[in-house]
């Protein structure tokens, strides 16, 4: 059984949930019980299919709403995902906005 991943007040959680035709990723503060932040690719900005290139916009964007919101760290949470292919690119971009994780 795998362990629960929690964040803190200082390091909140992205969560990348991945379905057979979408992507999601949210920023979740567990302390407080809320959704900081969230990107998919049923935004208004994006509306394609999942693929890696599509990940990586979705990183891109959840990147710079954490930026934005002055967060530089944070716990990455793929739920059952293998980090291999979307979740890696996804992982990547936000790395590339200055996001430590």
């Amino acid at each position: 059984m795998k362990r629960q991943l929690k964040g803190s007040l200082n390091k909140p959680r992205l969560y990348v949930f991945k379905s057979n035709k979408h992507i999601y990723a949210q920023i979740i503060d567990d302390h407080n019980h809320k959704i900081l932040a969230s990107s998919s690719t049923l935004s208004e900005k994006i509306n394609k299919f999942s693929n890696c290139e599509i990940a990586e916009k979705i990183g891109k964007n959840i990147g710079i709403k954490l930026k934005n919101q002055g967060i530089q760290e944070i716990i990455f949470d793929r739920g059952k995902n293998i980090y291999h292919g979307q979740i890696k690119a996804l992982a990547n971009a936000t790395r590339k906005e200055g996001i430590q994780f």
